[in-house]
């Protein structure tokens, strides 16, 4: 698969084959171009799907420490938007999609957000909900320094696929491991919205059929913000994955695959 630069940055993208719409697809925190495997499958006939690896993931770079992870993320995904692509994201991913199709409405066919995680947007219609969820935030990365492992482990339990921690592979949880501090590091731009798109007018340019995917188990955060984003968004639509979590794209990908596709036959 190919590597380079995306953006001025050292990345690795996969591509997915055979359909005729392409697809750019932006994966989650803590995972790679390669969870796009499963969506990949059930969507082949009808879409070529290329995923990078996010910065610090996959076989992207690793980053610097102090560049704002989500603008890289963002420059990485605008070097291969190109005109007439499907945007699909999810989770971290979904707010950059989100963000590159304000800044490049003219690029982007159609707009899919799964689970995404623009906590930001809460506050504007449910700020009780918003503080509640930042607090519990804050307290399960307290102790980071301190406890890497045991962080990790509460957060893939509140975010994670359903399964426990130790039925992962040791390799896995040392993936996650030595990741963990990426949450934290995009908090302003997920939390506090450093890069203003929740401004009068921003989110509004996403003038494309978009989608917004959240399961029906994930966090009940999740809702408030999808109900925040859709009255943003000038042509939305929302879907419930019945029985899904956080990671509905990897552990129910036929049901968001028929969502995408439904979503497609609105997008021509």
């Amino acid at each position: 698969m190919p590597t380079g630069e995306l953006g001025g940055h050292p990345a690795y993208w996969h591509m997915y084959p055979d359909g005729p719409r392409d697809v750019l697809a932006i994966h989650c925190s803590l995972a790679h171009s390669g969870a796009w495997t499963g969506l990949a499958q059930q969507l082949q006939d009808i879409a070529s799907i290329t995923a990078y690896d996010l910065p610090m993931h996959g076989r992207s770079g690793d980053w610097d420490g102090h560049s704002d992870l989500h603008d890289v993320a963002t420059e990485m995904g605008a070097a291969m938007l190109t005109h007439g692509m499907d945007l699909v994201g999810h989770s971290f991913g979904a707010t950059v999609a989100l963000r590159l199709a304000t800044l490049f409405p003219d690029r982007v066919r159609s707009l899919t957000l799964v689970e995404p995680v623009f906590f930001a947007a809460a506050k504007a219609i449910a700020p009780d909900a918003y503080d509640a969820y930042i607090a519990e935030e804050r307290a399960m990365f307290g102790n980071l320094d301190a406890n890497k492992e045991s962080v990790t482990r509460n957060f893939v339990r509140a975010w994670g696929d359903g399964r426990r921690w130790f039925d992962l592979p040791a390799q896995t949880r040392s993936y996650l491991c030595d990741r963990i501090i990426f949450i934290p590091a995009t908090n302003n731009s997920l939390n506090l919205d450093v890069h203003g798109l929740l401004a009068p007018g921003v989110i509004e340019r996403a003038a494309m059929p978009a989608l917004l995917v959240q399961g029906a188990a994930a966090h009940p955060i999740m809702d408030v913000i999808c109900q925040a984003l859709a009255q943003r968004l000038p042509d939305a639509t929302r879907v419930t994955i019945p029985g899904a979590g956080h990671m509905a794209p990897i552990t129910h990908a036929g049901l968001v695959a028929d969502s995408i596709r439904d979503l497609f036959s609105h997008a021509p």
